[in-house]
Formats: C-alpha cells, sequence, structure tokens
C-alpha cells in the first residue's frame, strides 16, 4: 500500500477524516518523489547532524580526506592561490623597506611627539608566532580529530592570505601618511639637542633608519597582524564549537573572545612603549579584524551558518560522493520514504 501524505496534515489535530482525505486528494497531483535536489536542501538543514570526523555514503563506505589520500589534489586546485600568496610577501617586504613619506614636523608639534624611547614589549619575531604558527596548531589539532584535509588546507590557506593582505595594506598605507610615532623627537634627535630648518621642519642627526621607521606610527603593524591572525583563529573556534548552536552554552565564548583580547593586549602594548599613538592601534585592529572575516568567509560559512563547523570544500565532496548515512537516516526517518509536495518541502525548510 501507498502512503500518501503532506506534512500539514501532521499540525491539523483538529480536522475531521474527511477533510484530510479532501487535502489529500486535493494535493495528489503535485506529489513527486524526492529528488537530488531536494536532498540538497535537507542537507543544508540537518548538517549538524553529521558526524563531523567521517561520513559514509549510502553503501556505508567511509569517507575521509586525508593529507596523504587529498593533500596534493588540494594543494594543486588552488596552485594559483599559493602564487598569488608569494607575490603578496615579496610586496610585504618590498613596501617594508620603502622610505616614508617624510612628514613635516616642526617644534610646535614635538611636545606630543618626547615620549621616552623604549623597547617594544612584543618584539617584532613573536608575532608571526602567535599570529601564525599558533592558529596553525590548532588546525593541526582538528585535522588529527576529523581529518579532513579540506579543513586544514582551507584554514591555513585562508589564514596566510589574512595575514599577508593585511601586511600589504598597513604597509602601504605606513608609507604613505608618514606619521610620526610618539618617541619620533629621541629618534630624531638622539642627543636631545634639536635643530630646525628654515621653515621650521625638523633636520634629524639621529640613525637613518631609527629615523626611518620613527616615521611609520599609522597604522599599528604589530595590531593590524594580531587581529588579522587571531581574528581568523577566533572565527575558526567559533565555528568548530558551534557557539551559535542556539543552546545557550555562554561559555564558548570564552574560547571565541580569548583570541581576541591576546590581540587587544598586543594593541595595548604599543601604546604603553611609545610606539603608537592610540588612533594608530585603533586603525590596525579594525583592518586586521575586517580582512581576517573576508579571508575567513571565502573558505568557511559564517559561524552562525548550520554549515559553520566546516569547509564549503568539505561539504562539496560529500555531494559528490552522494548523501551521507546521517543525512539520509534524518530524511528517511522523518518521512519514511513517503512521496512529498514541493509545496510541504519548501514549508519545512522555511
Amino acid at each position: 500500500m501507498t502512503s500518501s501524505w503532506n506534512v500539514r496534515s501532521l499540525f491539523n489535530f483538529g480536522n475531521s477524516p474527511e477533510t484530510e482525505t479532501s487535502q489529500s486528494q486535493g494535493s495528489s497531483n503535485r506529489k513527486l518523489e524526492i529528488s537530488g535536489a531536494t536532498n540538497k536542501r535537507f542537507y543544508h538543514l540537518y548538517s549538524p547532524l553529521i558526524d563531523d570526523k567521517k561520513s559514509r555514503t549510502r553503501e556505508g563506505r567511509v569517507v575521509t580526506h586525508t593529507v596523504r589520500s587529498h593533500g596534493i589534489v588540494v594543494a594543486m586546485t588552488h596552485m594559483h592561490d599559493w602564487l598569488i600568496l608569494i607575490v603578496l610577501a615579496v610586496i610585504m617586504v618590498v613596501l617594508q623597506f620603502i622610505h616614508p613619506f617624510y612628514r613635516f614636523v616642526g617644534k610646535d608639534m614635538m611636545s606630543d611627539l618626547k615620549y621616552p624611547l623604549k623597547d617594544n614589549t612584543v618584539p617584532f619575531w613573536a608575532v608571526p608566532v602567535y599570529a601564525v604558527l599558533l592558529p596553525m596548531a590548532v588546525f593541526l589539532v582538528f585535522y588529527f580529530h576529523r581529518r579532513d584535509v579540506y579543513d586544514l588546507h582551507h584554514a591555513i590557506l585562508g589564514l596566510l592570505f589574512s595575514v599577508m593582505i593585511t601586511g600589504v595594506i598597513t604597509n602601504a598605507i605606513k608609507d604613505a601618511v608618514g606619521r610620526p610615532r610618539p618617541d619620533f623627537f629621541w629618534r630624531c634627535f638622539p642627543d636631545g639637542k634639536d635643530i630646525y630648518d628654515r621653515l621650521g621642519n625638523v633636520i634629524c642627526h639621529g640613525d637613518s633608519n631609527v629615523v626611518r621607521e620613527g616615521h611609520k606610527s599609522f597604522p599599528s603593524g604589530h595590531t593590524s597582524w594580531s587581529f588579522s591572525g587571531l581574528g581568523f583563529l577566533s572565527l575558526y573556534l567559533s565555528g568548530k564549537v558551534r557557539v551559535f548552536d542556539r543552546k545557550g552554552h555562554v561559555a564558548k565564548l570564552c574560547i571565541v573572545f580569548l583570541p581576541l583580547l591576546v590581540a587587544s593586549l598586543v594593541g595595548i602594548s604599543r601604546v604603553d612603549d611609545y610606539w603608537h599613538h592610540w588612533q594608530d592601534v585603533v586603525a590596525g585592529g579594525l583592518i586586521g579584524v575586517t580582512v581576517a572575516t573576508f579571508c575567513y568567509l571565502q573558505f568557511f560559512a559564517p559561524p552562525y551558518h548550520a554549515e559553520g563547523w566546516g569547509p564549503y570544500a568539505f561539504f562539496r565532496a560529500l555531494e559528490d560522493l552522494g548523501p551521507s548515512v546521517a543525512q539520509t537516516d534524518v530524511v528517511e526517518s522523518s518521512f519514511n520514504n513517503s512521496r512529498l509536495t514541493i509545496d510541504d518541502l519548501e514549508s519545512v525548510i522555511r
């Protein structure tokens, strides 16, 4: 006996048998088998129920995407991205050594530029460690748990694009603006004896490299890199722990906000060390967070999305292999292999 019903009938508790029969007959002309496209719609709806460590096809075959099995293919698919990444790295290095714009600095401006010349609380070499290597270590932890090379590759590629694009933007703006650092006086006049030309501009007699670096205050490079790397990590963790699953586990926010707190403290240290004005830090943070968000969304769904726990490529790979057991079980157990109308499917999905 062929079952024939629609989802709306589940909620028509007060209808008479005659009414239900009439509704069934009225919708019979619109019934059809669930197509592959419809399965995909349900797949998006129920994707949080899929085991995110491994998936299976209808035949029960375990689907894994490891570095050994798919690593070369994935890397070759994104070969042009890796080449562009190298170009960005070269541009960033070139911008680092370009002489910035030497802005006019008069004697009356020195009152805000006489802060002590101090060492960095967070040295330059430490920035790639916590902004790049630390997030990569976290990506590896999730890889060993899920064995998903798509997640590992896209997370690393997105992170590197985030920090490289941020580096190019930051260095380009530094060179174009040429804003003096708060300790510029002591960079320009290490002996404390200030000299000015007939127009009132400074005549620096300090080390040329130190003076050049003194014209790179805006925006803060430490801050922009910190927020680009740790901001990307924060987005990645928010998707992995499903922070927006609407279950009210507020403690998950502590995991998400921790990288942002570290980045904020780095920015504060730049003001405390008198290497940057507070405006430089705010601008650097905004640049880093913005670029990190754009780069993350190129590979992953937003953290609040049902598929926010995995990269787009992972779900495309599953679609190519066919519905997973988890997906099939949800659809088949919910509808008992029955024939559904398109309108009913749309109402459930919405």
